[in-house]
């Protein structure tokens, strides 16, 4: 008598094949809405160098101040936002001193502000995408500004009305890449799980690490001079449905951390707040000097496939965490890139500053205002990068939709 072993046994691969198969999504996740909030309080980047040492009481550190307006000036934002007002900061004079401790107060701040602002941005992107919250199956919340468990996830799962079986991600003190690493991650699930809705938000709030300028610490007038307050939120999605309107379709995703960069930018959170070193220096080239090779690496896959309408990095378009100007400027430089190809970056850096993980969703929403506006979409790649602590360079080929182009 035969022995059916082999059989049960290749039935089995078949019928775990099969569920496997039913599990995954068909098609690549894509960009399905984005939304993105501010705080209230705006400032001018005119008014920011008096406004800052006016509100941490340091107007007699003249040298300081001269070289925080210089600082601000190479930033090229006109303007920021921020949660923190004059009055909380008179409510706290201890978050101006290195020397007291504040972490508690600072994130007890946080976790009461972040929710709230990641609310306004996930209901913008809700309202564009079209269905009910309680679509969402995943929810992945990206924050420098908290330290809690349970955090700002389960508060805005709770403000946006979504089902208790929401399966949540918290990502902390992913820095600037923050918000690249978590649409990467939002791929992933979106393409393994199928009918997975992920909404991805990323909130920044400045007051964690906000303090004085300190005559023994100049470096960290740097962080104080660059960063501003936002969230930006993205549905992301494949298989889309008819009331669907995909946006980008996310191709691929890969993660580079550059050897011997890790001392450049780092972050800590200490009894003072929010704390770390920018060596600026060292920071500004190192993208520019790896941009090619991460982009090499994450086409040349694609290009030996045939990828049409890729010939050079010209025919793509942009989307770059901007950091500071001057890494767009060695970026423009290292690839060549014609004028305007990192314009949605710039507009981004102008008008609200570095917003750290955030950021790069503002960009990206920048990208789709201006392909809509100018019919650009359709057939188009493109690749998204941000710039994080690693020195960790995240990048993800896109390719726009016809979804893009003028009605």
């Amino acid at each position: 008598m035969m022995n059916s072993a082999p059989s049960k046994a290749m039935a089995s691969t078949q019928q775990l094949g099969e569920i496997r198969r039913q599990q995954r999504a068909d098609g690549h996740a894509a960009v399905l809405a984005i939304g993105t909030a501010n705080p209230p309080n705006c400032v001018s980047e005119d008014e920011y160098p008096d406004y800052y040492f006016r509100v941490t009481k340091s107007q007699h550190l003249t040298d300081l101040k001269h070289k925080f307006k210089t600082m601000c000036e190479k930033t090229c934002t006109e303007k920021r936002f921020f949660h923190h007002t004059e009055a909380l900061l008179d409510a706290h004079p201890h978050f101006l001193d290195r020397g007291k401790p504040s972490l508690d107060a600072r994130l007890s701040i946080a976790a009461a502000a972040a929710p709230g602002l990641a609310a306004q941005a996930a209901n913008k992107a809700i309202a564009k995408w079209g269905r009910p919250a309680t679509d969402i199956t995943h929810l992945i919340v990206s924050t420098n500004a908290g330290a809690h468990s349970p955090g700002a996830d389960l508060v805005l799962a709770s403000l946006l009305g979504l089902r208790a079986s929401v399966i949540r991600t918290m990502l902390h003190l992913n820095g600037c890449s923050a918000g690249a690493a978590s649409l990467r991650l939002a791929k992933d699930l979106a393409e393994n799980n199928r009918g997975a809705r992920v909404l991805v938000v990323c909130v920044e709030l400045t007051i964690v690490g906000f303090r004085g300028p300190e005559e023994a610490y100049p470096h960290t007038l740097v962080s104080q001079a660059a960063f501003g307050d936002g969230a930006g939120a993205v549905i992301v999605g494949a298989d889309a449905c008819p009331e669907e309107h995909p946006l980008f379709e996310m191709v691929s995703a890969s993660q580079t951390v550059i050897p011997d960069t890790g001392h450049v930018l780092t972050m800590l959170l200490t009894e003072a707040g929010l704390d770390g070193h920018i060596l600026t220096r060292e920071l500004i080239p190192i993208a520019a000097e790896n941009i090619e090779q991460c982009m090499s690496d994450a086409f040349g896959p694609l290009l030996g496939g045939g990828v049409v309408g890729v010939g050079e990095w010209n025919d793509l378009f942009w989307a770059v965490h901007p950091g500071v100007s001057a890494i767009l400027d060695n970026i423009d430089k290292a690839l060549r890139l014609e004028p305007g190809k990192l314009s949605a970056s710039r507009a981004v850096l102008r008008d609200y500053g570095n917003m750290l993980g955030a950021t790069i969703i503002f960009v990206l929403d920048e990208q789709r205002r201006r392909m809509e506006e100018e019919g650009e979409g359709g057939d188009k790649w493109g690749v998204m990068m941000g710039f994080g602590p690693g020195f960790t360079i995240e990048t993800m080929v896109l390719h726009a939709t016809t979804n893009l182009k003028k009605n």
